[in-house]
């Protein structure tokens, strides 16, 4: 709602909305205005506040957004003190509680062509950024026969259920599940696909989530069972694809990226995680630029990565001015606003900005 002040003379709510028309969203490409991103615009005098309701609360180019409003409020004579707030409102992709009944407002995948690539490093710190980012965040981890979630999280148990559901254990502000919960650390899972179906589903269901903005899902290394039957349960509204910045493991990368087209999944881009000396780098970009999808970043090779997975202090917590937690929070963000795009253009009311008139 916009209050009206608006006095013969002075600032008009007119005048400023019109300034604000011509500031354009950087990643969906129309302006402020008719995306209903302005909101509780207060005219007092000449002095004017107001809000911008982002499309996530990890919006990388709020600082863009908000430098461009004020050049562009420039422009209106006589204008005083400009107050910019910020609120958020993550799109939701309506399929999710359609299909499984649940609140996810989105749900993506961290996948892997091979094991030991640093998969579920990057599922954790991508979902603790985003939390910080004061998103609502769940934490699956659907690698039913090798589950490490709760380690690198450092919980070694959940709370108890409740109206006969499981609750999540929660950490570092991201609820999370896991089948390392429900079995004992020394007991195998030789399970065959129909139990892996069952299993992935009642994570899903059986779990009182509550709403969330995104829920991070880890993946089991390959292309097998548990990423059909998640395909299958729950729709995806996007998947990141992490390899290490050697060629081979890009290869390996390369195949699951493919599974994922075929099942029609949307591709949100490619991680290159441990890249450096030791590993070389490079492998990940070419990756994402030979099939045209986006490279989101690569995180370099440091041993407190592997110190804070093992002892329940992930990267952006325990060390969060480093290289690599400040890469895991760039690509948080980009994942965020790229998942914003994609759930916003599959709305019926959405008009890219080359088609309007």
């Amino acid at each position: 709602m916009f209050k009206r002040t608006d006095k013969e003379g002075g600032v008009t709510e007119t005048a400023v909305m019109a300034a604000l028309s011509n500031v354009i969203e950087p990643e969906l490409h129309r302006d402020l205005v008719s995306l209903n991103m302005i909101r509780d615009l207060k005219i007092e005098g000449n002095d004017v506040t107001f809000t911008i309701m982002l499309t996530t609360p990890a919006c990388p180019l709020r600082g863009k957004m908000e430098a461009d409003s004020r050049a562009a409020l420039a422009s209106v004579p006589g204008i005083g003190q400009i107050t910019v707030k910020w609120d958020s409102n993550v799109p939701e992709d309506a399929r999710i509680k359609d299909q499984l009944g649940q609140s996810f407002r989105n749900t993506i995948a961290v996948s892997s062509g091979k094991g030991g690539v640093g998969k579920s490093t990057v599922s954790v710190n991508l979902a603790i950024s985003l939390a910080n980012s004061g998103a609502r965040v769940g934490l699956l981890d659907a690698d039913i026969l090798g589950p490490n979630i709760p380690m690198m999280m450092g919980v070694e148990q959940m709370p108890p259920p409740q109206n006969r559901k499981m609750v999540p254990a929660e950490s570092f502000g991201v609820k999370f599940i896991s089948m390392a919960f429900l079995v004992k650390p020394d007991q195998p899972l030789i399970w065959r696909g129909p139990m892996l179906h069952s299993a992935i589903r009642q994570l899903l269901t059986d779990v009182e989530w509550g709403e969330l903005d995104y829920l991070i899902i880890d993946l089991p290394p390959g292309t097998s069972d548990a990423q059909l039957t998640l395909a299958q349960v729950l729709p995806l509204s996007g998947t990141i694809v992490v390899t290490q910045p050697m060629q081979v493991a890009a290869s390996d990368a390369l195949r699951g990226l493919k599974m994922f087209e075929k099942l029609e999944v949307p591709i949100l881009g490619v991680v290159e995680n441990m890249s450096g000396e030791f590993f070389g780098t490079g492998a990940g970009e070419k990756l994402a630029t030979d099939y045209d999808t986006e490279f989101l970043g690569s995180v370099p090779m440091d041993a407190n990565v592997r110190v804070g997975g093992d002892s329940g202090q992930p990267m952006v917590v325990a060390f969060p001015d480093s290289p690599a937690a400040k890469a895991f929070d760039e690509i948080a963000q980009k994942v965020a606003a790229r998942i914003s795009v994609l759930t916003l253009r599959k709305s019926t009311n959405f008009i890219p900005i080359e088609l309007v008139g």
